[in-house]
């Protein structure tokens, strides 16, 4: 079965809400394997090991938290040369606009050759019940379309 590896950075409340809409949508889409970990628990195996990756982070100070870039900074030449094609998402909880985090991690991920499968959902402005929904729908697209072979 494919596996998909959730990376969420979730600190707060409400991005704990968020990072559980991911994995609630993936796991009703079923036909995936999931592994749901904060950056700070990924290491280059569970990378290496995943077929797809869907990341969620909150902006910080206009770009990615720290706790995705140690993630990065870590497994970023050890999964260089293994990974690359490799699928990936990217949900954002930005308070106010997002897009310099969708292009920091898009920098990352243009140099591990992974291939963005949408568009950043960026949850921006104040916190919104649609979110959760939105997240739920990207989870399940991820699982989905990995589990079809369409990714």
């Amino acid at each position: 079965m494919p596996r998909l590896l959730i990376i969420a950075h979730a600190p707060s409340e409400n991005t704990r809400r968020l990072r559980d809409a991911l994995v609630e949508g993936a796991q009703q889409a079923g036909g995936v394997t999931l592994d749901c970990r904060s950056p700070f628990d990924t290491q280059p195996e569970q990378v290496l090991a995943a077929d797809a990756y869907l990341l969620s982070t909150p902006e910080n100070l206009g770009t990615m938290s720290g706790a995705l870039k140690d993630f990065f900074d870590r497994c970023y030449y050890p999964c260089l040369e293994q990974t690359q094609g490799r699928p990936y998402a990217l949900q954002i909880r930005a308070g106010q606009d997002g897009r310099g985090t969708a292009a920091a991690v898009a920098r990352i991920a243009t140099g591990l050759r992974w291939k963005a499968v949408s568009e950043p959902l960026i949850c921006r402005g104040s916190f919104n019940p649609s979110f959760v929904s939105q997240c739920q729908e990207l989870g399940a697209a991820m699982a989905v379309g990995l589990e079809s072979g369409i990714l």
